[in-house]
């Protein structure tokens, strides 16, 4: 049996880390079991799907590599045949119309409220006969669902789970206006796209066992289940807006590399052996769906940021170069051939000390911002007017320096600061201010290197004639 499997969004709000998780596992078991991975948008509530919430989805998985194989599926679009096969098992026997009206189904709800029990329908309206009709009320369907026996799901991450049928309640298949609900759409989506495995989370267990009572009417085979558990946050609770980003697009402009999220994700519930780093190649060789745990995996951002500085130095500075770029010039930094020029010297360096691309880009501005350089407020402590009229003096000591080697240029510097009677550290966090409008950079005379005689000179002129500007916030 060829392995075909779905990831099936709704697009009532962003494509969240749980969801990008179900659709990796999806695409992974496809992959590894040389099968299908196909999309179905689960649009059917009109009133909160949004084409806005559609495009991210699409992008989000396009993002992580995960587009489907075909073209996707749009519920919304098969109502009429959802319509069809309810009005079949109705035909059959198998569903039956329900007159009860909205005030006799509160009673109900207070009446079990009241008994301390769950809700269910108590079926009252399945002995009337097929031509009973009740005068100004607009009959729902619903399935007879079997009263006796058992339901029995052989789930591949949780193991055998069952429950008494008569624990389930005859469910809605279409509503008074005609529209099939969900429990419906799903499985007549799933029958007719050909779907052999159901991967999903595990707060749609319940939804199974009352999903299989309708392939049960229809006399199909159901899929193969498996109910992956949910991430929850660092707090043990169910990951949530409070834990973090809410849509997987904020981690990417975030700037977490598609790989990197990948290969976390994968394991939250999942692994192999010890390995922390996966390559994708190497994820689809080894992921087996039964091998996930049924305990909830923890988010833990450290540890993704920490999996996501690994794969950024793994890329070629070329890459990097280009990764960033478009987030220097939303800064309004333009890259020309020379900041191109010194970018690709600098990355070797710059890519060490970022865990994110935001990171990456915010430390590249040293080589690429245009002068005077914006100090922020802790490098512009440095710059007293003492210690500018220092820089002075050391800017014409290096402009007369023949050698623009890095360690002809610390020499340089450590003498001068002997000379003036100073501590070395005393001349070089002003020194790396004007440089860099900041405190925190790669090693100052690997800076000085990257950009050059003319560009640290004319630097330092700036910082010693008080041209630079103090930037009001942190970039």
């Amino acid at each position: 049996m060829s392995v075909v499997v779905r990831f099936a969004p709704s697009p009532t709000g962003y494509l969240h880390l749980g969801s990008a998780r179900t659709a990796l596992f999806n695409w992974l078991y496809a992959r590894h079991c040389g099968g299908r991975y196909l999309l179905r948008i689960e649009d059917t509530d009109r009133a909160r799907s949004t084409e806005e919430a559609i495009r991210v989805i699409f992008e989000g998985l396009e993002w992580l590599g995960l587009l489907p194989d075909e073209p996707a599926v749009f519920q919304s679009q098969r109502l009429d045949r959802h319509r069809e096969v309810a009005e079949r098992l109705l035909a059959q026997g198998r569903a039956y119309r329900c007159w009860c009206t909205p005030q006799e189904l509160e009673e109900m709800r207070a009446r079990a409220r009241a008994e301390g029990r769950p809700m269910r329908y108590d079926r009252r309206c399945r002995a009337r006969p097929p031509d009973y009709v009740r005068e100004g009320v607009r009959p729902v369907v619903r399935l007879r669902v079997e009263t006796e026996g058992e339901t029995v799901i052989e789930d591949l991450v949780q193991g055998v789970v069952r429950v008494a049928n008569a624990e389930l309640d005859d469910m809605v298949l279409l509503r008074s206006d005609g529209t099939p609900t969900y429990m419906l759409s799903v499985v007549v989506d799933d029958l007719d796209m050909g779907i052999t495995h159901v991967i999903r989370g595990d707060d749609h267990l319940t939804n199974t066992f009352r999903q299989l009572q309708i392939y049960r009417a229809l006399e199909a085979t159901p899929p193969t289940f498996a109910h992956i558990p949910l991430i929850h946050g660092p707090d043990g609770t169910k990951l949530s807006k409070r834990h973090g980003a809410v849509s997987v697009l904020e981690y990417r402009e975030m700037g977490i590399l598609p790989e990197a999220m990948r290969n976390y994700l994968v394991r939250l519930g999942w692994s192999f052996g010890d390995r922390e780093i996966l390559t994708t190649e190497e994820m689809v060789a080894h992921f087996d769906i039964r091998d996930v745990g049924r305990s909830p995996a923890r988010f833990d951002m450290d540890k993704l940021l920490h999996l996501n500085a690994w794969w950024l130095r793994q890329k070629s500075d070329e890459t990097l170069l280009e990764l960033i770029r478009p987030r220097l010039e939303a800064r309004g930094l333009s890259i020309g051939d020379t900041e191109r020029r010194r970018l690709l010297e600098g990355m070797a360096e710059l890519k060490v000390r970022a865990r994110t691309l935001e990171e990456l880009a915010r430390g590249a501005r040293i080589y690429v911002a245009p002068r005077p350089i914006p100090l922020d407020a802790r490098a512009a402590r440095f710059l007293t007017e003492e210690m500018r009229t220092r820089l002075a003096r050391l800017g014409e000591r290096l402009r007369a320096e023949p050698s623009w080697e890095p360690e002809r240029l610390e020499r340089v510097c450590r003498d001068f600061a002997a000379e003036e009677g100073l501590a070395f550290g005393r001349i070089a966090q002003p020194l790396r201010a004007a440089l860099t409008g900041t405190t925190v950079s790669p090693p100052l005379f690997e800076i000085m290197r990257v950009l050059g005689r003319e560009e640290v000179l004319a630097r330092i002129a700036d910082a010693a004639a008080g041209r630079n500007p103090v930037a009001q916030a942190a970039d």
